[in-house]
């Protein structure tokens, strides 16, 4: 089998909405190293965007649905329950940020997590109203797509969407916007476009992904807080990519002093598996009638089984704290390649949860370098993801379990993408 057909393969039976950034097709895959069809190694720094923080195929993961593949793999939770599901729900109800009673409730997506807790959210309140922020990325559903920031290529086309979503900047130095214009601008929203006793909910990523991986400061989080306290309104963090590890703590929200009321999760809760969740103060997530959440696939229990593998294996083999090890490694490689590469304008994030912005000399967004770098580096067998409202960053998201040897051969070729 040959790249090149697969490509025509592709081209005739599948849309081109579903854009494919690499033109090789996976034969198999370990840790964080994935072969081709053809037989040429990849080191992966995309993992799935952000889904494989315990790497490909982590043999823990594999037994633990071996096992649930030899019992049963599917009754739909809401028709035949079982225990495995509560299991999950129980650790993530201790470990998620907060110190209040709560409860966990499992769908199949981001997007799907997303939607429902904007659904409980409105339950809850009685509200309609939603804010999110700019370069935010909530999901590809009608909702989801409301919600998200960032228009190509999102949303354009798809509309009209759902009413009462309103959007306000997000804080970030490098942009030129500050926590102070963006408290203002929600301070403006409330004058200009909606009552705050309107609003149900405020959704913002402590760390935006597709946004450009800007980290939320930590006086914007408390602000937000505030807010929401002073107006009754329920705070929503979105931990869809930061979520398990990715930014040196199991919930990117821990960083902070104060806690949200909801929190969506998906990607590595699974570790490749389809399992999303939205976890929240108890009374709130008590809101929705039986019924009102769900769905037939929510809470698949081979998922589930892999899920509380990624638990334990987030535990025992200390990936937190590696995560942290790894993403200094790398923002020190990043940082002393500046005074050579002009073009990076700043090095940020948090934990393993690291972006470079390049721009030109004239400090305009240079999405044009960003390509050749990632080219560059996919030649020489480095997968690296793209990201920003304008195209210009690269974030990276190796595999949490990736070793010494491997990072640094990654490391090597990032280097000399950046300055050949």
């Amino acid at each position: 089998m040959k790249n090149a057909e697969l490509v025509r393969r592709k081209d005739a039976a599948t849309p081109r909405g579903v854009g494919v950034m690499c033109n090789f097709y996976a034969e198999r895959a370990e840790n964080s190293e994935i072969w081709d069809v053809e037989g040429k190694r990849y080191i992966d720094f995309a993992a799935g965007i952000a889904v494989l923080n315990t790497g490909h195929r982590h043999p823990r993961l594999v037994e633990a649905m071996q096992r649930q593949l030899g019992r049963f793999t599917h009754t739909a939770y809401q028709i035949v329950p079982y225990a495995s599901y509560i299991e999950l729900a129980e650790k993530i109800n201790q470990r998620a940020p907060g110190g209040s009673v709560k409860k966990t409730a499992f769908f199949t997506t981001g997007a799907e997590a997303v939607e429902n807790a904007i659904k409980i959210a409105r339950a809850a309140s009685g509200r309609p109203g939603v804010i999110a922020f700019s370069g935010g990325f909530h999901g590809r559903t009608m909702m989801g797509m409301a919600l998200t920031g960032k228009v190509v290529p999102y949303k354009v086309g798809f509309g009209p969407f759902p009413g009462e979503v309103f959007h306000a900047p997000y804080p970030c130095a490098l942009h030129g916007v500050s926590v102070e214009d963006s408290l203002k601008a929600l301070q403006n929203l409330f004058k200009a476009d909606v009552d705050p006793k309107r609003v149900a909910a405020i959704i913002f990523e402590p760390v935006q992904g597709e946004g450009g991986f800007n980290v939320a400061p930590a006086a914007f989080v408390r602000a937000l807080r505030a807010i929401c306290d002073e107006h009754g309104i329920l705070l929503i963090a979105d931990e869809v990519q930061t979520g398990f590890g990715r930014t040196g703590k199991l919930f990117a929200m821990e960083h902070y002093d104060v806690a949200p009321d909801l929190t969506t999760m998906a990607k590595s809760l699974a570790g490749g598996m389809p399992l999303s969740a939205v976890c929240g103060r108890a009374e709130v997530m008590d809101a929705p009638a039986p019924g009102g959440l769900g769905g037939t696939y929510a809470g698949n229990p081979l998922a589930v089984a892999s899920a509380l593998a990624v638990l334990d294996v987030l535990e025992s083999e200390n990936l937190i704290e590696r995560g942290n090890v790894l993403g200094k490694r790398l923002v020190d490689r990043l940082e002393s390649l500046r005074s050579g590469v002009p073009q990076i304008a700043e090095v940020r994030g948090v934990g393993a949860m690291v972006a470079a912005e390049f721009r030109k000399a004239d400090g305009s967004p240079d999405a044009d370098f960003t390509r050749i770098v990632q080219n560059r580096a996919l030649e020489q067998g480095l997968l690296l993801l793209s990201c920003g409202i304008y195209g210009n960053v690269i974030r990276f998201l190796f595999p949490l379990t990736i070793s010494d040897a491997v990072m640094d051969e990654g490391l090597d070729i990032l280097a000399d993408a950046l300055t050949r």
